[in-house]
Order: structure tokens, then sequence, then C-alpha cells
């Protein structure tokens, strides 16, 4: 692409232009670099009505990465990926060709996960070039998925800027997404397009940030996601918190609105909203929340790289929205006791289009930091699918959404 190039050619001449810094010659920048290692461990245990079998996925992940040092402000890194199945595999991991067990989207494979040059040439601004995790705001449109095994990275040029009192600017041109499906998925692997991210976060007022954003997908022919799903995103995010004596209001209230862009259909056009309301009670938060993804019966607005698990419930019954758009009105109650963090959210589901119940769902979550490099993590989610005529009838090619299903979780993370 004409801006990256140029965007690359600026750079690199600033970079030649600027005192050296870091390591001395490129060889001690090389070999003087740091080793970084992740290992998790999860067993993922579903019943899902309608599906024969119980899953249980015993799988482990391990990421080993090296970052250079830097040389004339330029740096790299690279990451390696390997996920395995431990014991018996006994679920549907996309590839696996196990249909009567449930989906875990957790399929075994070993891949390049990241490996970018980096360049901090550029007073208060980092430029990266390659396969790279990408990740604005709450995860809630561009997101690396960091709760599967196989982690959502992106082919792009970025650069993030932080030069102006308050603000940072991130912006991204995105070539490819390398998706939790594995390199070994014939349809869902990659998704190709001329994708543009801007984000621009001002944390200078006290009652909070505010974020705008634009993000631009234009997909190519053949896709997962065809050329007439390209769209395009405009939106603002406000989120903060006020002290109230020995207290905290917590607060988030964010609006955007999505068209059709390049080949994109007339038909995509739909609005998303989000409110939170909360407080905190010396650790313990309680909020009151409020999801709007609309739909008119034809298109429901589509996040297709958020990092979606952390949304609309722990069950994952929503990773596509729905053509009549989904209501999730939800309450979340968390902190901390002997040392354990706890979490638990209640769910309740309707759709946007005709107003019809989709189910209801309970979450729960347990988490201890034994120490610095490790962490112990259990899951639980419960969705209770409502079987009302018009949610079993106007969701034919995803039935489960009036289907039940429960999950749980065991996770050990190790990490240096």
């Amino acid at each position: 692409q004409p801006f990256v190039r140029s965007a690359l050619t600026y750079a690199c001449l600033a970079a030649l232009a600027a005192p050296a810094s870091g390591a001395d010659t490129l060889a001690e920048a090389l070999t003087g670099g740091k080793v970084s290692a992740n290992l998790r461990y999860r067993y993922e245990w579903v019943d899902q009505e309608g599906v024969a079998e119980k899953a249980g996925a015993s799988t482990l992940r391990t990421q080993l990465g090296y970052t250079t040092g830097e040389y004339h402000g330029f740096g790299g890194f690279v990451q390696f990926e390997d996920v395995r199945v431990i014991g018996n595999e006994r679920y549907n991991s996309t590839i696996n060709g196990l249909t009567p067990y449930p989906v875990v989207a957790d399929p075994a494979d070993t891949e390049i996960n990241q490996a970018y040059l980096s360049l901090k040439a550029i007073p208060g601004t980092t430029l990266k070039y390659g396969r790279q995790v990408i990740i604005y705001d709450n995860h809630r449109f561009i997101g690396n998925v960091g709760w599967r095994q196989n982690e959502q990275t992106y082919d792009a040029f970025s650069l993030v800027n932080s030069s102006l009192p308050s603000t940072v600017i991130s912006f991204a041109h995105v070539d490819n997404a390398n998706r939790i499906f594995s390199e070994k998925h014939p349809t869902l692997s990659d998704v190709e397009m001329n994708g543009e991210l801007l984000n621009v976060a001002y944390k200078g007022l006290k009652a909070g940030a505010l974020v705008g954003y634009g993000y631009f997908l234009d997909f190519e022919p053949g896709q997962p996601f065809p050329i007439t799903a390209s769209n395009k995103t405009l939106g603002v995010r406000f989120d903060g918190s006020y002290p109230l004596g020995g207290t905290k209001l917590l607060y988030t209230a964010e609006y955007a609105k999505q068209s059709d862009y390049k080949d994109g259909a007339s038909t995509v056009d739909a609005d998303y909203g989000y409110a939170m309301l909360g407080i905190d009670l010396g650790g313990v938060q309680i909020k009151f929340n409020y999801e709007l993804l609309s739909g008119d019966g034809v298109y429901g607005f589509a996040t297709p790289f958020a990092t979606l698990h952390a949304f609309n419930g722990w069950a994952d019954k929503f990773l596509t929205t729905p053509k009549d758009g989904i209501k999730d009105a939800f309450i979340s109650v968390g902190g901390a006791w002997l040392g354990v963090n706890l979490l638990a959210v209640y769910h309740d589901y309707s759709s946007d289009h005709l107003g019809y119940r989709y189910g209801t769902e309970w979450n729960a979550l347990a988490s201890k930091k034994l120490d610095k490099n490790l962490t112990l993590t259990a899951k639980y989610a419960a969705y209770n699918g409502d079987t009302n005529s018009l949610n079993q009838t106007r969701n034919p090619a995803s039935a489960a959404l009036a289907r039940d299903i429960d999950k749980v979780w065991l996770q050990a993370d190790w990490q240096f």
C-alpha cells in the first residue's frame, strides 16, 4: 500500500538520522535480547443440549518469544505458538472431524504467532510491521481473542503515537487476520482484507477517558466474510469513575454506527450501544450493564475481530450476532477474598427486532495468583435457552440459541 510504503520510508530515514541508541552494533542487538515464555494448560468440559457426547478438551498452549535489543531505534520480536492435546481428544476442534462432540475451538497446531520489526526513532511513536497483536479499548471491536488457545493476530503496519498531551493515537493498516481456527482450517483460517483502523484516546479529563474510533474493513473475495460484508464502524466511548466518600462511582457509555463500505451491501446498517453504571465498595464492584447490537431481521451488527468470549456470556452462544440483533442486560459482582479474585455475572438476552427472548446465563470465576509467574483459574457458564416459537423458528441455522449449554474450565498459566 502507498501509505504504508511512504510511512516506512520516512521512519527508516528518521532512524538513520537519529543518534545511535541501544546496542552499539547490530550483532549486539540481535544477541542481547530477552526470551519470554507462556505455558497455559486448560481443561474445558462442555455439556450441550442436542449434541450426543460431552466434550472434555485437555490442551496445552506453549508460546515462546524472543525480543531483540534496539539498534538505532530498530528492534524485532518473534513468537512461536504450539497447541497440543493432552490425553484423549474428546472434543470437536473444528478441524479434527469429531462432530459427535461439542465444539471447543482449540485445534492442535504449531505456527508463528508473531513476527515483526519495530521502530522507535520518532519521538513518542512506535511503529511495527509484520505479524502482531492489536488490541483497542476493551477488545469489543479489535482484539486478540486471548481466551482461546490459538491467539488471533494481524499482518499489519501499526503506529502508536503519544506525543500530544494525554492523547494516544493508534492506527493500523491490516492485510490479513490470523484467526483462532489455525492455518489448518480449510475455510476459516485467515481473513484477507484492506483494513484501516484508527483509535484516538484522550485521558486528560478528570471524569474519565474519551475515545473516538473508526474501523474500515474491506474484505477480499473468497474469504470467510464475503465482500458484501465489508463495513465501516464509527464510534465514541467514555469510561471513567468518580469518588464518593469512601466509595467510587463507575460509569461507561459507548455508541457506534455501522454501515456499508467499499463493496459492502446496502443492508449493512446497524447500531451499537453500551451503558454501565456501577459502584466500588472497598474493592467490591457491582455493575449494571446494558449492551445493544442492533438487528433488523436482515443484518445484525457485526464484530468479527472482537475478543468475543468476553462479551454476551462465556457460554459463547452469540459469537455471531443474530440477524434480529441482541439486547444483553446483565449485572456483575466482583472482588477479592483471601487473595482469590471472584466474579459472578447474570445475563438476560432478548432480540432487538421483534423483542423475543433468547435466554439467560450465569457466569462465575475464581482466580488465584500463586506467585509472579503462576496463576490458577476456574470458570463456569450455564446458558438456559428460551424455547419460545420465535427463538426456534427465526434462528433455524443456529437453533442452539434455544438449547441449553453448560461449560466448566480449569486452567493454569505460567509465564516468565
